[in-house]
């Protein structure tokens, strides 16, 4: 068996690196892929295919076709995931719909212009109180 030095602990931590830096960019570009919603399926097929055949060149070609729409796409869906976890935790903490306050208002705007009869008021303002 041989010994390892330093120096070959080195070299196998920079190609372990760059393997796992080469893993996240092609998880990304298909990721990217299978997100973006102007390619059709055969497109997507065919960039997937390519990508896994020949995955250096396919990578190159993507970033250089693909790359900077890549950047957009990842901060629409950014932003998307981010107003779903708000709307989702607005949601759990009750207040999913409009504040007390604006529905009261609206009750009052809905009796001042006689939509609705002071006894209906009356009983939807109790709905919202509680």
């Amino acid at each position: 068996m041989e010994d390892f030095g330093l120096w070959d602990v080195i070299v196998s931590m920079f190609w372990f690196t760059l393997l796992m830096a080469w893993i996240w960019m092609i998880i990304a570009i298909l990721g990217d892929i299978f997100r973006d919603r102007e390619l059709n399926g055969g497109a997507k097929a065919m960039w997937t295919i390519f990508i896994v055949l020949i995955p250096w060149l396919g990578a190159i070609c993507y970033i250089f076709a693909r790359g900077n729409s890549m950047n957009e796409r990842t901060l629409v869906a950014q932003h998307e995931q981010r107003e779903s976890m708000r709307a989702f935790v607005k949601e759990a903490a009750g207040g999913g719909g409009a504040s007390v306050s604006d529905e009261l208002r609206e009750l009052a705007d809905l009796r001042a212009n006689g939509l609705i009869t002071p006894s209906e008021y009356e009983q939807a303002k109790v709905k919202v109180l509680t």
